[in-house]
């Protein structure tokens, strides 16, 4: 990851879900057939895009975002990103159909069941790209969608002078072959991604674990929950612990924060290690109190 070109005003454009989040939280999950009393719910804004775009615009990063929405989707969630100084030219309301919506249930032991409706991030059909305005932005963070849209994106992005970094997540399982997920990696600097991610990442070039990943990209950030996070670069490796964590309102987005926090510390020339550290701290935080 090289330094961001000084000379755009804006930092990180940020493509991804921009969802609903909906709650529910249980004491502990049930067998198949069986019931278990939910203990409460909430509703809240949510997505891989959002939450990141919140956490970094917080830490000093202007930031936008890229993302298609259904009508429904909240008005006040939608004003809620516009206090809150997110660049919303990049958001396209898609009429028919819901809007993206993510069902999550949590144990309260970190543990979590997560069902989405993709709503018009289902595919890419008629979807809208950002117009001249991309220029302005020195990164893409290129996170979760249809690989088609997505491929497309990081194209116009490149051509437009931008730096690309990939985080597939979860959608690496099941929206990325070998063949897609090369095609991600041929224009980007940085790939992040947990444990679980990376490990299928690997599979996804053919082996050979790190070494044969970098062979692709140049830099591999790994978020590894409690363990801390580990950065693999051409010229070394480095690992910081995590922080410790007192309270627990949830750990949906913490792997956000802590792409916040990373950029958050790399916008303003910090070594690696220092955006690690920096990382871990906003997904502390984050887990701890949100926003």
């Amino acid at each position: 990851m090289t330094e961001a070109a000084p000379e755009r005003p804006r930092e990180l454009l940020v493509s991804g879900h921009v969802n609903v989040d909906r709650f529910l939280r249980v004491a502990t999950f049930p067998a198949a057939d069986r019931t278990v009393p939910v203990v409460s719910q909430s509703v809240a804004l949510g997505g891989t895009a959002s939450n990141l775009a919140r956490m970094a615009t917080r830490l000093g990063v202007a930031t936008g975002l890229v993302a298609r929405i259904g009508t429904e989707f909240p008005r006040a969630f939608r004003e809620q990103l516009r206090r809150e100084r997110i660049d919303l030219r990049g958001i396209e309301s898609v009429a028919g159909g819901s809007t993206p919506t993510c069902f999550i249930v949590e144990d309260g032991r970190g543990r979590q069941r997560t069902f989405i409706d993709q709503g018009p991030m289902d595919n890419a059909r008629g979807a809208r790209y950002p117009g001249p305005w991309i220029k302005e932005y020195a990164w893409l963070h290129a996170a979760t969608g249809p690989p088609t849209y997505t491929l497309a994106l990081i194209g116009r992005a490149v051509a437009s002078g931008l730096r690309v970094a990939v985080d597939p997540a979860q959608e690496i399982f099941y929206r990325w072959d070998s063949r897609t997920f090369q095609r991600l990696l041929a224009s980007a600097e940085v790939l992040f991604g947990n444990r679980a991610e990376i490990d299928r990442a690997f599979r996804l070039v053919g082996g050979g674990g790190v070494r044969r990943l970098l062979e692709h990209v140049p830099l591999v950030v790994r978020t590894e929950g409690s363990e801390g996070a580990t950065a693999f670069s051409r010229t070394g490796v480095s690992h910081v612990e995590s922080r410790r964590v007192h309270r627990v309102r949830t750990f949906v987005g913490g792997g956000d924060a802590f792409r916040a926090g990373f950029y958050g510390a790399w916008f303003h020339g910090t070594p690696l290690r220092g955006c690690l550290e920096a990382g871990t701290r906003a997904a502390a935080r984050w887990i701890e109190r949100g926003i």
